[in-house]
């Protein structure tokens, strides 16, 4: 039972829905690929990310809470969002940013930070890092 108190208001709610409300835990999925500053190359090649991060996580896009877009500087001819958007994300949030500039830093690059419900233990999320990108995370990925 919890009780909310607010300038002298107090209710009384029992949270039966943790125990009856099957709801998964939110985890942060992420991922790159590279792509060419054109605008079919940004979208087709951000789609080709997502639909490989949500299929191999078993991830709907009805369990999608947000998503975090980066590019670097280099890529300014579409915001990468409007790719999950024409795939059918338009309750999620999204968000596009620029990646910090760093020196010596790999280039054309779109980086996204999934956030999604899902029953899945994160120690068994499966990072996606496609083509160049893979030099990112050689940690976890693995040529086929």
């Amino acid at each position: 039972m919890f009780v909310f108190k607010l300038k002298g208001y107090t209710k009384k709610f029992a949270f039966y829905f943790c125990s009856c409300y099957n709801m998964g835990m939110i985890r942060a999925i992420r991922g790159a690929i590279c792509a060419e500053n054109i605008e079919n190359s940004i979208l087709s090649r951000t789609k080709e990310l997502l639909r490989e991060l949500f299929c191999v996580n078993e991830i709907g896009i009805e369990n999608v809470l947000a998503i975090t877009f980066t590019c670097t500087k280099d890529l300014d001819a579409v915001y990468p969002a409007v790719a999950a958007r024409s795939m059918g994300l338009v309750n999620a949030s999204l968000m596009c940013t620029a990646e910090m500039d760093v020196k010596d830093a790999m280039q054309g690059l779109v980086r996204v930070q999934v956030l999604a419900e899902t029953n899945t233990a994160q120690s068994d999320i499966k990072h996606i890092y496609l083509g160049k990108a893979k030099a990112l995370r050689p940690d976890i990925t693995k040529e086929v």
